[in-house]
């Protein structure tokens, strides 16, 4: 991702041991600067002010402050983005919905390969927080008036989304919209594996319909949504009794394991016409192409707008290339997912 400077980091975790591992990690990249450390809360807002960051890294527990209450308070006064470090924790959601643009999770610093995996996954958040849109009131915009799903509305229809930097919150605004009855939903979060779980288990409780992680052979039906794991491919197959996924490990696809093209280009294929296709917020062009596959086998395709998006990458690409048919706002893709359903 090019910059024109380097982004500027302060690191905050309460642990000594992590904060060296931390600017052990980021100390080589001639993109990024470690302009200071801090243990706490407290430390945190008084370097904030002095230092004036371009990117906090900020670790989900601390003894004095839980990650999201320090977001609540930090972000108003100083809306900078925030990449949280942890371990895997249900906190992460939290944290995300109070404002934090992404997330990395800790490593096995005994493990060199791990470790070197991580400082490149941690190296290339930052720079792409370094440019993300942060809100001084991370509450998501109003819902917009939602229309009935209607009886006649075609319950064979399927609907695919696809996300990255955040999309965790972006996808969860729309689905809380939507109605129990709603048709199958596919869904591709660029996360890693065992978060994937965490995830649709926090969506399962926000919705009026089953959300799950998908496990192969999973069949897709109305009320019930699947979360592609974090560790494998999802694909959209059909046989003589209806829709099911195909869940795999593979070689990444446009960067990506789980992909979004990946699951796009096989609901073109699968589904064609009687699918609804959905970018959202997101680095990079993972997605587009399948997008893009999808709007020419006849689906209705939507795509996040820049106004809403944390990251207008991968929306952005998708309308570029001509693959999104509407584009619009994250408080009013539930309705329109609505309105092309009842048509």
């Amino acid at each position: 991702m090019p910059i024109n400077r380097r982004v500027r980091v302060l690191i905050v975790d309460d642990s000594l041991f992590f904060r060296t591992a931390l600017q052990k990690a980021l100390l080589n990249n001639p993109d990024i600067e470690i302009v200071g450390t801090a243990g706490n809360a407290m430390e945190a807002e008084k370097k904030i002010k002095e230092l004036s960051p371009d990117v906090v890294t900020l670790d989900v527990e601390m003894p004095d402050s839980r990650g999201t209450d320090f977001l609540k308070k930090l972000l108003p006064a100083h809306p900078l983005p925030v990449v949280l470090v942890s371990s895997l924790d249900i906190g992460i959601f939290e944290a995300l919905s109070a404002g934090a643009v992404d997330f990395v999770q800790k490593p096995n610093l005994k493990s060199s390969e791990d470790f070197a995996a991580f400082s490149q996954e941690l190296s290339q958040k930052i720079k792409i927080a370094s440019s993300a849109k942060v809100k001084k009131t991370p509450a998501p915009a109003a819902s917009l008036p939602l229309p009935a799903l209607s009886k006649s509305a075609n319950s064979e229809h399927i609907i695919a989304i696809g996300a990255s930097t955040g999309g965790t919150e972006a996808t969860a605004e729309i689905l809380k919209q939507l109605p129990a009855d709603i048709p199958g939903i596919l869904i591709v979060q660029h996360m890693p594996v065992g978060f994937t779980k965490m995830y649709a288990d926090r969506l399962n409780k926000l919705c009026k319909f089953t959300v799950l992680e998908a496990q192969n052979g999973d069949r897709v039906k109305q009320g019930q949504a699947l979360v592609a794991a974090g560790d494998k491919h999802m694909t959209l197959e059909k046989d003589y009794k209806g829709y099911y996924v195909k869940c795999a490990a593979g070689e990444k696809v446009s960067g990506h394991c789980p992909s979004v093209d990946v699951m796009f280009r096989s609901v073109a294929r699968t589904a064609g016409k009687d699918a609804i296709g959905v970018i959202l917020t997101g680095m990079g062009r993972d997605g587009a192409s399948g997008l893009l596959e999808m709007r020419k086998s006849g689906s209705f395709t939507i795509g996040q707008d820049k106004q809403t998006s944390i990251v207008y990458g991968m929306p952005m690409v998708a309308f570029d290339i001509g693959a999104v048919v509407k584009q619009a706002p994250i408080n009013a893709i539930a309705g329109i997912i609505i309105q092309k359903l009842n048509k």
